[in-house]
């Protein structure tokens, strides 16, 4: 609706300062022509909006012009009150500063939408911790919050797993992500992108120099690229497994990511076939808690990892007189 775009263009140039008609025509998914026609029809209605041509020119409101109105539907002030993370909001320190914010945007919304986002945050409750994950260990997360604002280079001691002694890395940071309530920081190193988990930084502190950071790369860009090494990285090893149907539903969640595909069901019986993509022969000792419900076949090596892990278990167990 065009009253709707009008509101958008107001709030969009209160934000920002000068946007050139291009950008706002490509936002707002209408021709150029039709943003020039909503300025007219906004300084018609009072507004004190100018363009200014030429190569840095753009469309701007008078200086020092504000307007009360959010414009805020009854859909969107409902969605702000979702707040699904609440853990990444303590983590950076802005536990105070979000209830201030909302409590000032419940105070900014029509009377008719305050009753419905309020009832929305006492009846939506987003969790984004997994059922048990166990403890995790405090992270220091407004640390490198800091950093990623600072625009210099970041220093870090890092801890990789299966390794007890941190290394030492200069870093450029583009940002920070949380996912499933782990933090990552995203950065380069030497000039390719790394992701960081925060648990394990056992140091960070701004080093001297600038941030270099690679032109037109953002962070979810990064991001996007770095979840797509991780979640399409192939298995050195392949496991070939059959399973018992009643373990199933739990053995697909648990493994869903080294799936190559779905499970088979076999000829006969309750028993059905799937491959895993690993990155090693040893993974498959963490099958062995699915006992007689789960067979490695193949390949040879797997088998004799379960064999030499599971004697193991057999004589911890299996000694007379243990206690």
């Amino acid at each position: 609706m065009k009253s709707d775009r009008l509101l958008s263009i107001l709030l969009l140039l209160q934000t920002r300062g000068l946007v050139p008609a291009v950008e706002l025509a490509e936002r707002l998914e209408v021709s150029v022509r039709t943003i020039y026609r909503d300025i007219e029809a906004l300084s018609a209605s009072g507004v004190p909006v100018y363009a200014e041509r030429g190569r840095h020119g753009g469309i701007a409101l008078l200086p020092g012009f504000r307007t009360d109105v959010t414009g805020l539907t009854a859909d969107e002030a409902r969605a702000l009150f979702v707040l699904a993370a609440e853990g990444a909001h303590a983590a950076l320190g802005l536990d105070e500063a979000l209830g201030s914010a909302l409590r000032k945007v419940m105070a900014a919304l029509p009377a008719p939408h305050r009753p419905a986002a309020e009832l929305t945050s006492r009846r939506i409750l987003v969790d984004p911790v997994r059922w048990m994950s166990g403890p995790r260990p405090a992270v220091d997360v407004a640390e490198l919050h800091e950093a990623v604002f600072a625009d210099r280079r970041l220093r870090l001691d890092y801890r990789h797993s299966g390794t007890s002694t941190p290394r030492a890395y200069t870093v450029d940071p583009y940002g920070l992500v949380v996912k499933a309530g782990v933090w990552y920081l995203v950065a380069d190193l030497d000039g390719a992108p790394r992701l960081f988990r925060a648990d394990r930084v056992r140091r960070a502190g701004l080093a001297d120099e600038p941030v270099v950071r690679r032109p037109g790369v953002e962070l979810a860009d990064l991001w996007d690229e770095l979840r797509r090494q991780v979640e399409e990285r192939p298995g050195r090893v392949r496991l070939r497994v059959r399973v018992h149907r009643s373990r199933l539903d739990l053995f697909v969640r648990l493994h869903a990511g080294a799936l190559t595909g779905e499970p088979c069901p076999e000829e006969r019986g309750e028993w059905l076939r799937a491959e895993l993509a690993v990155d090693s022969v040893e993974w498959a000792r963490s099958l062995l808690s699915f006992g007689p419900n789960l067979e490695v076949l193949s390949p040879p090596e797997a088998r004799d990892v379960l064999a030499r892990h599971a004697a193991a278990v057999v004589a911890l167990y299996g000694q007379a007189g243990a206690p």
